[in-house]
């Protein structure tokens, strides 16, 4: 008994031990089978907009502006405007204490009236000299006076004469004199140079200024209307950009609007910021509705290539190159698309390529099938539009 429990117990264990074995290999022969089938997605063709950017990241500032310093030296007496006001060209913004160039200026004046009265009194002298000269020169004719007589009156016309070319040279720089002070005089007094609105004002009523070393600013006037972006631009795309291209950007607090402008200047002095090489690129944009400000943070596109009601399909599809057929389509790949019949490959041409999509200008059209092998679960269409941000781009450093 003992042994026959036995046997039969070995035979139990086996035929659990088979059973386990088949099972095991009929499940993997029916995944390895069914596992390509669950990858191949169908995904539909449609039409869309499609965009080729490269990105980078900028700072607005104020196209026009001017930074209103003073070129005299004094205490700011008082300041007319404030951050934020709208000033004409010519408008009085300061003024600084004017009585130190006044005084210079009184103190000239009193020179050079002065200067006019001892004029005045050489040409006298030199009237009377030049009178005393000519009867000498009368006299000696008849031998009436002697020769160092003559010589005499003739040295005392000749100094009267010099000493009255020197006071008229005095007269002269006083006059220039009284011009400066005039001029530092009129100094104190500061106009806007042109029309715009106070952006910033570093300076204080009853603040002394020292203009001797550098001209101190007491505040900045901007135009506001027309900003620039400036973005700064990899030396890797900086060649393809040119002057005129068209160019959206946003800023941080309004990612959804787009602000449009072209690109006005490419500045060819880099900067460096950690081994980076980096270009400025200016760009111009109206400001409607004053709702772009100095120092937002904005993230630019330049435009490479754009295409409207274009075919799209997802940039994932072209996995196999067909070299020998590019032509002024673009480029040839090879995809599978699905008919009623079955699938069969297909050789379409590509023109704008991105991250995420790609324009086909030959071989598809839209509401056909193609054939991605991708993972389950995955519901991207080939019409869905990325963000701008997925783009082929450069981001660029972190300003």
């Amino acid at each position: 008994m003992k042994w026959l429990s036995k046997t039969r117990r070995n035979k139990i264990v086996g035929l659990a031990t088979l059973t386990a074995v088949l099972a095991g290999g009929w499940y993997w022969y029916g995944s390895a089978a069914q596992t390509p089938q669950e990858n191949l997605h169908p995904i539909v063709v449609t039409r869309g907009t499609i965009e080729e950017v490269v990105t980078s990241q900028g700072k607005l500032e104020a196209k026009q502006y001017v930074d209103v310093g003073t070129q005299v030296s004094g205490q700011v007496k008082k300041i007319h405007v404030d951050i934020g006001d709208t000033v004409n060209q010519g408008q009085l913004l300061a003024e600084l204490d004017p009585r130190v160039y006044q005084s210079q200026v009184e103190a000239n004046e009193a020179r050079l009236n002065s200067l006019k009265a001892q004029l005045n009194q050489q040409r006298a002298q030199l009237t009377l000299a030049e009178q005393n000269l000519k009867r000498n020169q009368g006299l000696i004719a008849v031998n009436a006076v002697s020769q160092q007589a003559l010589q005499e009156s003739e040295s005392e016309a000749a100094v009267a004469k010099a000493q009255l070319a020197s006071i008229q040279a005095q007269i002269q720089e006083t006059e220039s004199n009284i011009k400066g002070n005039r001029t530092n005089l009129s100094f104190t007094k500061i106009y806007a140079p042109m029309p715009g609105t106070v952006t910033t004002m570093p300076a204080r009523e009853g603040q002394t200024l020292n203009a001797n070393q550098s001209a101190p600013i007491i505040l900045q006037i901007a135009n506001l209307d027309t900003m620039t972006v400036r973005a700064q631009v990899a030396e890797a795309d900086v060649t393809k950009l040119k002057e005129g291209m068209s160019v959206y950007f946003t800023t941080l607090g309004n990612v959804e609007r787009r602000w449009q402008g072209k690109v006005r200047q490419i500045l060819p002095s880099p900067q460096i910021l950690n081994d980076v090489v980096l270009y400025d690129v200016l760009i111009d944009v109206k400001n409607e509705g004053r709702q772009l400000m100095s120092g937002m943070t904005t993230q630019v596109f330049f435009i490479f290539g754009k295409a409207d009601n274009a075919v799209i399909v997802p940039a994932e599809a072209l996995t196999r190159r067909a070299s020998d057929r590019d032509n002024d389509m673009g480029k040839a790949y090879r995809v599978s698309v699905m008919t009623g019949t079955g699938r069969e490959q297909r050789i379409i041409h590509v023109r704008l390529l991105t991250r995420t999509q790609a324009e086909v200008t030959e071989g598809l059209q839209p509401g056909e099938r193609i054939v991605l092998n991708r993972p389950a679960g995955s519901t991207m269409q080939a019409g869905n539009p990325p963000r701008s941000g997925s783009n082929r781009m450069n981001r660029g450093p972190r300003l």
